[in-house]
């Protein structure tokens, strides 16, 4: 459960109002109860705190419910992936591997959080900037095995890149036993904080209008968030390419399932821009959600390169098959067939180089920059949501574009060629045409939850509690019916 405490008031020698500083501090189970009973002897304190917990902690809940719902569908993403006709490099397939490690690391750094620090791993700059730089070693693996397979007719061996990754998880294992007991505090930056501004050089720049809360990300950690946004979108772009280099169409369905998890990524860093507020508690749930969906695509996708490869049932058929059995002959005779390379855009270095300068400059220019804004400070819903769609959303045109201008059939926005998609038009593409009908469901709902829980904090002054409250379940059930059938009115279906 999360709690908030009276926020504490401040001075910038650079304005002449207070600014106020909000303590996201997170408390034990066994400790809410005695919260809450000191929070009802302050009238100012007692409806806004209340009502805030209700919706955190179910917030927490459907993020829970949807992270752990997650695993099998990436389960299953990894073993149609690793299907040996789908001749995918070892370092690639290693690194989205190597992202089991990075979900399994945020288990012990959230215990730390929480029990030595009594905050949420999101406000313990060390052990949060620890964890995701294993998400960006994953990218990194990603980045370079499809980039090599692609264009490299020697690619490197993966032992020397499995041995550093792994010992990039270990250097984080030892940090979490031992970071607690040599000092590090809640708010320790992660890497000791180089690149950081002291803070009298960051209020002497000429934009900044705020100062920086105690839980604001160090430049390391937002370096570690920009870098792995970056490198997923150049991963989403190399597997969009190894359709050519396979000659296999349906490696560019893969890219169309990266895309939940590209937004999952943008509304981590949302969340953050605001410095994680208890009233944009909902995008933590939509992050998971994001998630469980792209997991789901993902692993769909993974199932039709597969599927066009030669898989069947009998390959998970753990007995030996008979050597005169022609089964599996198809998917042997596509594995050895050799790639078709292409020319590489660029070096491995320039690219390194490029990744890293625009990590830099984004870093700096959102952690120094949003200080000359309020937006940050005032937490704002809509917004919060636009950017979190709105990103992706300009990915999602440029493959639509790519798909456009491709002859090899890819996304047809319009298969039908008309303006309208009925029942019976899913009903015509069979097991395929349901499948994307319940995606596009569950995409709904996972974005309709936040919105229509937003739209009843604006209008009531609470957020809803849907599980004990029958009038909150209703309304929130009102407002996503009111939207279906808006969204029925540009889509009809």
């Amino acid at each position: 459960a999360v709690a908030f405490v009276p926020s504490a008031t401040i001075k910038n020698p650079k304005i002449s109002t207070a600014m106020r500083l909000m303590d996201p501090a997170v408390l034990d189970p066994e400790l809410i109860g005695t919260f809450n009973s000191v929070m009802q002897q302050s009238a100012s304190f007692t409806d806004s705190t209340s009502s805030i917990l209700a919706f955190s902690d179910q917030g927490q809940n459907l993020a829970g419910i949807f992270f752990q719902a997650s695993l099998l569908p990436y389960l299953l993403f990894l073993y149609f992936l690793s299907f040996r006709a789908n001749r995918i490099n070892n370092i690639g397939n290693f690194g989205f591997q190597f992202i089991l490690l990075f979900v399994l690391s945020t288990i012990p750094a959230g215990i730390i959080s929480r029990s030595t620090y009594g905050c949420s791993l999101a406000d313990v700059d060390w052990l949060h900037g620890g964890a995701e730089l294993l998400l960006t070693v994953a990218n990194v693996l990603i980045v370079l095995g499809f980039k090599e397979a692609s264009t490299n007719p020697n690619p490197p061996k993966i032992d020397l890149n499995r041995i550093l990754a792994l010992g990039a998880f270990g250097a984080f294992a030892v940090a979490c036993a031992l970071g607690p007991s040599i000092g590090f505090q809640a708010h320790s930056p992660f890497l000791l904080g180089v690149g950081d501004l002291p803070s009298d050089t960051t209020l002497a720049l000429p934009w900044v209008t705020h100062s920086e809360p105690v839980n604001a990300l160090s430049i390391p950690t937002w370096a570690i968030h920009f870098s792995s946004v970056i490198e997923y979108l150049i991963a989403m772009n190399l597997v969009w390419k190894y359709a050519d280099v396979t000659g296999n169409e349906k490696w560019k369905g893969l890219t169309w399932g990266m895309l939940p998890l590209h937004a999952s990524g943008i509304c981590a860093c949302t969340y953050h821009f605001f410095y994680n507020p208890s009233s944009l508690q909902f995008l933590v749930a939509m992050q998971a959600g994001l998630t469980l969906l792209g997991n789901l695509t993902c692993a769909i996708a993974a199932y039709r390169i597969a599927k066009s490869n030669g898989w069947n049932l009998d390959e998970i058929n753990p007995f030996p098959k008979s050597a005169t059995n022609p089964q599996g002959l198809v998917a042997d005779g596509i594995a050895a067939m050799p790639l078709t390379l292409r020319q590489a855009d660029e070096s491995n270095q320039v690219l390194a180089a490029k990744v890293i300068g625009l990590t830099i400059f984004l870093s700096y220019l959102i952690k120094y920059g949003e200080l000359g804004l309020d937006l940050p400070f005032e937490p704002n819903a809509p917004v919060a949501l636009g950017m979190v769609l709105g990103i992706p959303a300009i990915t999602a045109f440029q493959y639509y574009q790519k798909s456009a201008q491709s002859e090899e059939g890819g996304f047809n926005f319009n298969p039908m060629g008309d303006k309208t998609l009925s029942m019976a038009d899913v009903k015509k593409y069979g097991v395929a045409g349901t499948v994307a009908y319940v995606l596009t469901e569950l995409a709904f709902w996972i974005v309709a939850f936040p919105v229509a829980a937003t739209a009843l904090y604006k209008s009531s002054g609470h957020w809803p509690d849907v599980v004990n409250d029958n009038g909150d379940r209703a309304a929130v059930l009102a407002f996503i019916f009111a939207g279906a059938n808006i969204a029925r009115a540009f889509v009809p279906l």
